[in-house]
């Protein structure tokens, strides 16, 4: 059983946790290792470019943990279960998981070659990524007894189509990531290991810098609050999910958009 928090003095403390983000070397999974790492976190960050994860660890660096990248393909199983042990070998145990990687691609469905090769590579990245990274994760957080805290970064994209943007695949995966989240807080709840969501919506990553500035200004206008999200207002969300302050919270998706979808 989880122990309640008795007070809010400390209810965000990560001290003495060590957290996982895939992806986390820019956009949302950076700003939740940045997030981590501001209230005490030592943090692993996995992914494919380790040019970025260097400029990352450097940005992480000024906060006085522990702090290392390690080459993961998530949808690579081998690949996978080669980092979690490198991992596990560093940093001795891990309290905290954060699946973020993911990727889309706009399209129809009609248009798609007749290889699936996108939605194969969509699905194998945003879905069965997590699913590996989370079986080799958790299966250590049950044996350690410890408990622990996954949080899958889903999107808006899991409950609605966003205007004209066709993405058939990414919209599925997300779907699937949030039902997932539910089924698997479901089954570890009994290891005291709980299981969240995040459903961003239109933020300011990398990526929205290639958006052209009369689709930004229609989306932005169309979201109540005015304005496109900042990276780290998810990783914010993130840290609560994380910490004890949310000791009581499982299976939850939360919507961070700034009201996008209350029209």
């Amino acid at each position: 059983m989880i122990n309640p928090i008795v007070s809010t003095e400390k209810a965000f403390s990560l001290e003495g946790k060590n957290a996982i983000v895939t992806g986390g070397n820019a956009g949302i999974g950076l700003a939740a290792a940045t997030a981590f790492a501001q209230n005490g976190a030592n943090v692993a960050i996995l992914c494919r470019n380790m040019e970025k994860a260097k400029s990352a660890l450097d940005e992480l660096a000024q906060y006085g943990g522990k702090y290392e990248s390690f080459s993961c393909d998530v949808k690579d199983l081998k690949s996978v279960r080669k980092a979690v042990s490198e991992v596990y070998e560093s940093f001795g145990n891990i309290d905290i998981l954060v699946n973020n990687s993911g990727i889309s691609h706009l399209q129809e469905l009609l248009d798609m070659n007749d290889d699936f090769a996108i939605w194969h590579d969509i699905m194998d990245t945003n879905l069965n990524g997590l699913v590996y990274m989370t079986y080799e994760v958790c299966k250590r957080m049950r044996d350690a007894g410890r408990g622990g805290s996954v949080i899958n970064i889903s999107s808006i994209a899991a409950v609605m189509t966003i205007g004209t943007m066709p993405m058939a695949p990414y919209y599925a995966s997300k779907a699937a990531v949030d039902h997932l989240t539910r089924s698997l807080a479901m089954e570890f709840a009994k290891y005291d290991i709980r299981v969240n969501a995040i459903q961003p919506g239109f933020a300011r990553t990398d990526l929205a810098r290639h958006i052209p500035q009369e689709k930004f200004e229609k989306i932005t206008s169309m979201i109540p609050l005015g304005r496109w999200g900042e990276p780290i207002e998810v990783g914010a969300m993130a840290l609560y999910f994380a910490s004890p302050a949310s000791a009581h919270v499982t299976g939850t998706s939360l919507t961070i958009d700034g009201g996008y979808m209350l029209p």
